[in-house]
């Protein structure tokens, strides 16, 4: 099987505090960014990388491409002021709808490709899956400082990328979102909004999204871990 894959990687990532666009850190002496499309130019499946970027930092993401050996780039597009935006931007690059396209932060360089697989055969027969991890804390709703109930964290999982889909499904929700100015916190909640169903497949707590200064320790961890 085959899939396109649309990286968004455009944030400028504030809550890192690092002053410019965090994709740019290096974890063991290479950019985030490149641990990430690192993963799909060696998965066979991945047969086109859509980036998207801030227009002002294409000559230092060129640059990347090109001493790290990125050949599954194909276009590197601007992208808008939200993620949403720059997912949309993406995805009017894909033609075909029967295609298989995945969603994956550029922040996430941890993901594992046997999962990666596993969503692209289940967006194939059922339109539209996601990666997810069961909830492990105690979860509680506050309001204005005090506990109002316990929520019950069997039906709780913390949704990771990527997302995957058929290229029509996620073409339509992007579509309905855009006209309704409708601004959703993934893409997944863009077409559950529609009323497709999302398959949930289980990934694992490695596949970390880089947002704070303690997860890049974490991330160097599991990338030594795994070099080992």
């Amino acid at each position: 099987m085959q899939y396109k894959v649309i990286i968004p990687a455009a944030g400028m990532g504030k809550r890192m505090g690092y002053g410019k666009n965090k994709l740019f850190i290096p974890i063991r002496h290479t950019p985030i960014i490149v641990h990430t499309l690192a993963i799909f130019e060696k998965d066979e499946w991945c047969k086109e990388i859509i980036l998207v970027i801030n227009e002002k930092e294409r000559e230092e993401i060129e640059s990347l491409i090109q001493s790290y050996e990125i050949t599954k780039v194909s276009k590197i597009i601007n992208g808008g002021s939200e993620r949403q935006q720059s997912v949309y931007a993406g995805l009017k690059t894909v033609n075909g709808d029967e295609e298989i396209v995945l969603i994956h932060d550029g922040a996430r360089p941890m993901v594992n490709i046997a999962h990666i697989r596993k969503l692209v055969q289940e967006a194939s027969l059922k339109g539209a899956a996601v990666l997810g991890v069961p909830v492990k804390d105690t979860i509680k709703k506050v309001k204005d400082g005090i506990v109002m109930e316990t929520i019950d964290r069997a039906t709780l999982w913390s949704i990771q990328t990527p997302q995957a889909f058929r290229a029509s499904v996620i073409k339509t929700a992007h579509e309905s979102a855009e006209k309704d100015r409708f601004l959703g916190t993934d893409d997944a909640s863009l077409v559950e909004r529609i009323g497709q169903n999302v398959i949930i497949i289980e990934g694992d707590y490695e596949n970390i999204k880089i947002t704070t200064k303690e997860d890049l320790f974490f991330a160097e961890s599991l990338l030594s871990k795994r070099k080992t």
